[in-house]
């Protein structure tokens, strides 16, 4: 394996991943992730695990040119999984009053919030995106931040600084 965490027998030809690298490098990140989303420690290990299996099962199809993003994003997906079904099948039956009220938003606010990040991260590049969710989301440094995507500080705050004034320029707020 090589330091890009890509087989060596898989040199120039199609680039898999090394699922094994990518649990000790991103592991923990992926811990963080599911942990913010899932507020549940046991529940986070269980989905962090579920990501790499995913991410093992998948290994010949998936390139090694953006690990962060795949990995951030796979995890999101597992999570927000894990608390639909949550939703739909409650363990603890006193959970289930809570889980309906927490599921009983107003549609339309959360149609409009929808609508409204579709048209702001349309416009933007896929690392503009990794950048806003790994700094706002995951709670990153900029230095962090700016590590995973191969960007110095001062470019990782100038993008979020312009992703900020094209939402508040939607919204009709000074940013």
């Amino acid at each position: 394996m090589t330091a890009a965490g890509v087989h060596p027998r898989n040199e120039g030809a199609e680039l898999a991943v090394d699922v094994e690298g990518y649990y000790r490098a991103y592991g923990p990140m992926v811990l963080r992730r599911c942990s913010r989303l899932l507020r549940n420690d046991q529940k986070a290990v269980d989905a962090t695990q579920d990501v790499f299996v995913r991410l093992l099962r998948n290994e010949r199809r998936l390139r090694s040119e953006s690990p962060t993003s795949l990995l951030l994003k796979i995890a999101t997906n597992v999570c927000l999984n894990v608390l639909r079904s949550e939703r739909r099948r409650p363990e603890d039956p006193s959970d289930e009053a809570l889980l309906e009220i927490a599921a009983a938003d107003e549609p339309e606010p959360r149609s409009q919030a929808r609508s409204a990040l579709r048209r702001i991260f349309s416009r933007e590049q896929e690392s503009t995106r990794a950048i806003a969710v790994m700094h706002l989301v995951d709670g990153l440094t900029l230095e962090e931040v700016a590590g995973e995507v191969g960007l110095s500080v001062s470019g990782v705050r100038k993008r979020l600084r312009a992703l900020s004034g094209r939402v508040a320029a939607l919204e009709g707020v000074e940013p």
